[in-house]
C-alpha cells in the first residue's frame, strides 16, 4: 500500500472512530515524534455582548477554570462585546504511562490515548473533579462497567447533606432529566466513583462534585462507546507539566489544587523537581527567569523554558582530537 493510501485509510479510520461522531466535541490528536510531548494549539475566539466564560466554554469544549486562569485579566461572568478571548487549547500531555484515560485533576481535564491502524492518538476533554471536602483520589484503576441511562444510588452522605439543607433526595433517582449522572457513565473498580455526564453542564470544568469525574454530555457520549471494561483509568495530580518538542523544552502551570505539605519546599523546589525528570534523559540549557514567570503567572498554557542541551564533548576525546 502507498504512503498515500495510507493516510487515506488512517483518515477514513479515524472518521468512523471518533470524528465524525453525531454532535462530538473531542479534540483528537496523532500523538507523533515531531510533536514530541506537545498537541493542540492556542487559539482565541470574539466574546459577545451577553457571553459569559461558561457558553464560550461549552461553545469551543474548554472548561470554566481553564478559561479564567488563561485570560486573569477578563471577568468571566462578563467579557464584554468583541473581547478577546484565549482558548488554552495546547497541551503538554500528563507525564504518565500514555494507555487509556489518564485524568489529571489539577487541570481539570482528561486524556484518552488509543491507537488506530499502528498509529497512536489522543483525545481530550474538560471535566469537573471533586471539591474540596469531597477531592477525587489519585491513582491507578480501571472501568468495571458501563451504563446507559444510570439510575442514581447517591450514599447516605450525599442524602444527609441534602436533607441538611432541607432538600429531600431519594434513595434511587432514575434515569431522566433529574439524575445528575446524565445520560452514560462509566463505573471505576474505586467503590463509588464513576466518568459520567450531567444534567447540570454549566458546571463542567469546575471543582464541584462529590469525587467523581463529570463531562459535558456531548464528550462523554463520544467516549462512552469507544472505551471498555478493564480500560485503565489513572487520576493524577499534576499540576506541572514540562514537555519536549523538538529541541525545545516547554513548561505549563496550572495552580495547585491545594497547598504543598508542610516541609514539602518552596515553589521553586517542585519545580526544580518536575524539571529533573522530564531532563532524566535529555539535558537542557533553561532560562530559570522564564521559569519562574511562568509558575508565578500559572495559566495553563505551555510556554517554551528552553532548548536541547548541546552534548558534551568527554575530556579524553578533546585530547586525542588536539593531537
Amino acid at each position: 500500500m502507498t504512503s498515500k493510501q495510507d493516510n487515506v485509510l488512517i483518515t477514513l479510520l479515524l472518521c468512523a472512530f471518533s470524528l465524525c461522531a453525531k454532535g462530538a466535541n473531542a479534540e483528537v490528536y496523532e500523538v507523533l515524534e515531531a510533536t514530541g510531548d506537545l498537541v493542540g494549539a492556542v487559539n482565541s475566539v470574539r466574546s459577545a455582548y451577553d457571553d459569559t466564560f461558561i457558553e464560550i466554554g461549552r461553545r469551543n469544549n474548554v472548561g470554566y477554570e481553564e478559561l479564567k486562569i488563561a485570560n486573569p485579566d477578563i471577568d468571566p461572568w462578563l467579557p464584554g462585546e468583541n473581547t478577546a478571548v484565549v482558548l488554552p487549547t495546547e497541551f503538554i500531555l500528563p507525564q504518565v504511562k500514555r494507555q487509556g484515560i489518564v485524568v489529571n485533576v489539577a487541570e481539570y481535564r482528561i486524556y484518552y490515548f488509543f491507537s488506530v491502524d499502528g498509529k497512536d492518538f489522543v483525545s481530550t476533554v474538560p471535566a469537573s473533579v471533586g471539591r474540596m471536602d469531597w477531592s477525587t483520589p489519585v491513582g491507578l484503576t480501571n472501568i468495571v462497567a458501563k451504563v446507559h441511562k444510570p439510575n442514581w444510588y447517591p450514599p447516605e452522605s450525599i442524602r444527609k447533606e441534602h436533607a441538611d439543607d432541607g432538600r429531600e433526595l431519594p434513595r434511587v433517582v432514575p434515569a431522566g432529566p433529574d439524575n445528575p449522572l446524565g445520560d452514560y457513565a462509566l463505573r471505576l473498580a474505586l467503590p463509588g466513583y464513576l466518568i459520567h455526564g450531567t444534567n447540570k453542564p454549566a458546571g463542567v470544568g469546575m471543582r464541584v462534585t462529590h469525587g467523581c469525574i463529570r463531562l459535558f454530555p456531548e464528550d462523554i457520549e463520544w467516549l462512552f462507546p469507544r472505551v471498555g471494561t478493564q480500560t485503565p483509568v489513572r487520576i493524577i495530580n499534576q499540576p506541572l507539566k514540562f514537555g519536549w518538542r523538538g529541541d525545545e523544552l516547554f513548561l505549563e502551570v496550572h495552580p495547585q489544587l491545594e497547598e504543598p505539605d508542610e516541609g514539602a519546599g518552596s515553589d521553586m523546589t517542585l519545580v526544580t523537581r518536575e524539571y529533573v525528570k522530564a531532563t532524566r534523559e535529555e539535558l537542557a540549557d533553561v532560562d530559570w527567569e522564564v521559569i519562574a514567570r511562568v509558575y508565578k503567572a500559572q495559566t495553563g498554557i505551555p510556554v517554551k523554558v528552553g532548548l536541547r542541551a548541546a552534548p558534551v564533548t568527554p575530556a579524553a576525546e578533546l585530547v586525542s582530537q588536539s593531537d
